[in-house]
């Protein structure tokens, strides 16, 4: 590989471009010819999702997208943007770790308690094996550098909660799909703009926006036999990927007095990437804080979570994805303008604004029941 990046630079071809082009085509066409092979194997053998207590769709339809998703991922990650698992040594395991117990949850379904100890190993891996952890809240409730044992513990509850939250948001046809390409274009985007020594990051963001599309694609199809879930396998990867992106996007503006590693300065990284992640956050604590206001468990399924809302609405599947979206998109830029505020008001902003999204829907659904009463 080397040997080839060596010829393109003496060709006047940059490698980078190269990666990104071919990262992206070949993340696509593999997820896009897997997934047919999957629907037809998983109506064979009737691997299916049964409509239940918090299902938004009426029939039962294949639940194994995830393991395309992996499937290209895991090819295109490791030939085009390998340094990263040179770097980081335990991502590939964690990644296996991850499909494994995905699709077992999507056929058999696992207990919660087995779920989340595989993700506290994945999480650990991680964290205290290739060192990917938050080590400064940048001055967020008066806190900065954490010592390595309170950073260590912290990183891994935020790996957990992410990879919880990407799954709790996949509800709706399209909208953990669509979440993630515009994290992962942010994040892409993001790590351009910071210089060549974040590279494999961008290509990692483009190979996760060019699989999603092509799952996508299906989970969007109006026609039932083309239609697939990604299931747990595919939201646990993805919010496992995210939350890794988004740790090591605050890492960056960490100054570690590194040779050859450039510094930068951005006071309000960590609300900047609770920004970008916003909606999954704020949905799952929303729908926590209701279940134990109703003295309910938190692990209770039920249907308070935002796409629930807009389809009381009578909104379509669609409809209520494109809407969420754009709300959350909005709150990303306000973010990105107001970036060099105090960050705790910053941050009280974006947490305000997560949740007046989070029950904007149920104002709207009172409202025109009110009306309807008056008339």
């Amino acid at each position: 590989m080397k040997n080839f990046e060596l010829f393109l630079s003496e060709s006047g071809i940059s490698i980078f471009y190269v990666k990104i082009g071919l990262g992206f085509l070949f993340s696509f066409l593999i997820t896009f010819f897997s997934i047919p092979t999957i629907i037809k194997i998983s109506r064979r053998k009737n691997l299916m999702d049964e409509p239940g207590i918090r299902s938004s769709h009426l029939r039962k339809i294949p639940n194994l997208g995830g393991i395309a998703i992996f499937y290209s991922i895991g090819i295109c990650a490791s030939i085009f943007a390998y340094e990263l698992f040179d770097l980081y040594k335990f991502l590939f395991a964690s990644l296996i770790i991850l499909l494994y117990i995905g699709v077992m949850d999507d056929i058999v379904v696992m207990r919660a308690y087995k779920k989340l100890v595989a993700q506290i190993i994945v999480s650990s891996l991680v964290v205290i094996g290739s060192d990917i952890r938050i080590r400064s809240l940048f001055g967020i409730f008066g806190i900065y550098e954490m010592g390595y044992f309170i950073s260590v513990l912290f990183s891994i509850i935020t790996f957990i909660i992410l990879i919880n939250a990407f799954n709790l948001i996949d509800g709706i046809d399209g909208l953990a799909g669509g979440y993630s390409v515009i994290c992962s274009g942010l994040f892409g985007i993001s790590y351009y703009r910071l210089g060549e020594y974040n590279y494999p990051l961008v290509v990692l963001s483009v190979i996760i926006i060019g699989t999603v599309l092509a799952f996508l694609y299906y989970n969007l199809s109006n026609y039932r036999t083309n239609k697939i879930f990604m299931g747990d396998t595919g939201s646990m990867l993805l919010g496992f990927l995210l939350a890794f992106t988004c740790i090591c996007f605050i890492d960056i503006f960490i100054d570690k007095e590194l040779p050859n590693v450039p510094r930068y300065h951005l006071q309000s990284a960590p609300v900047i990437a609770v920004a970008i992640l916003i909606l999954p956050i704020v949905d799952t604590l929303n729908v926590i804080i209701i279940r134990l206001c109703n003295k309910k468990s938190p692990f209770d399924a039920d249907k308070n979570h935002i796409h629930h809302k807009l389809l009381k609405l009578n909104l379509t599947h669609r409809r209520s994805t494109f809407y969420i979206i754009v709300y959350y998109l909005m709150i990303v830029i306000v973010a990105y303008y107001l970036r060099h505020i105090n960050i705790n008001l910053l941050l009280m902003i974006i947490i305000f604004l997560g949740f007046f999204g989070a029950y904007l829907p149920d104002l709207i659904y009172h409202l025109r029941n009110n009306k309807k009463i008056r008339i």
